[in-house]
């Protein structure tokens, strides 16, 4: 059975809210036990070791700030040889109220990633968002999901819906369901 270690940093709730519904979508389509659903907080590398498949969420805040517990894991995560795993990330930030910083904790992670090796999957479109920079954009395409739940969130479900099955097939895993 295949095993995706789904790893988030919440301050408020919403990207754990956002973690168990990636989790509950994943699981429906690979099955219930296939998602380990963590949370970074007090984690180590050796948590991220065990895992070649991995999906990583977290919020911006404000001015670019990163999430504390992922702050704190940045030592750590500059241990963790990725060159044998395939990263997806999603991120929650407010493209309106910081909109020259949207969704940049995805980008400054995702070049730790790619410094040790790591292959990115789940990149996304940076159409239908409205902001000025992004840490996190690559051309046309975010590396990752950015979600807006402040002023987008009835896209949210769509999204995920989309993203997932297209992080599914970039990590070469099949659903069973």
């Amino acid at each position: 059975m295949v095993k995706i270690g789904l790893f988030y940093g919440t301050d408020t709730g919403n990207t754990e809210t956002i973690a168990k519904e990636v989790k509950k979508k994943l699981e429906a389509k690979l099955g219930e036990g296939s998602v380990d659903l963590l949370e970074i907080y007090k984690k180590k590398k050796e948590d991220m070791d065990k895992y070649e498949l991995l999906i990583l969420g977290m919020p911006t805040w404000y001015d670019g700030e990163l999430q504390g517990d992922w702050e704190e894991f940045i030592p750590e995560m500059e241990k963790v040889d990725f060159s044998n795993k395939k990263v997806a990330f999603f991120g929650l930030g407010d493209q309106y109220g910081y909109a020259a910083y949207f969704c940049d904790a995805l980008g400054v992670f995702a070049e730790i990633v790619e410094k040790h090796h790591g292959h990115l999957c789940g990149l996304w479109p940076v159409k239908g968002y409205e902001y000025d920079v992004s840490k996190a954009q690559r051309g046309d395409k975010f590396v990752g999901l950015c979600l807006d739940t402040d002023n987008q969130d009835e896209l949210t479900n769509q999204r995920l819906d989309k993203w997932i099955p297209q992080v599914l097939q970039e990590f070469g895993v099949t659903a069973t369901a």
